[in-house]
């Protein structure tokens, strides 16, 4: 399919969900804002916080940047 028919589906795409949008389930919608001020009851697993260094400003003296250039 060339640039010109892509460019026209995605362009009829995008009009039929501007000017023709669904049904929208309200009550559902508004279940759903009013849970949102708490914090979230889901769980994530966070494989890499064992390797997060969350201490960097103690020890911001002790490992200049060896990247800058030395002033002369």
């Amino acid at each position: 399919m060339g640039r010109g028919r892509a460019k026209a589906k995605q362009t009829k795409v995008a009009r039929e969900l501007k000017y023709h949008s669904p049904n929208t389930d309200l009550t559902a919608l508004q279940r759903e804002l009013a849970g949102a001020g708490g914090k979230s009851e889901q769980h994530f697993d966070d494989d890499y916080k064992e390797y997060v260094d969350d201490d960097d400003e103690d020890h911001a003296d002790e490992d200049p940047d060896t990247w800058v250039r030395p002033t002369r």
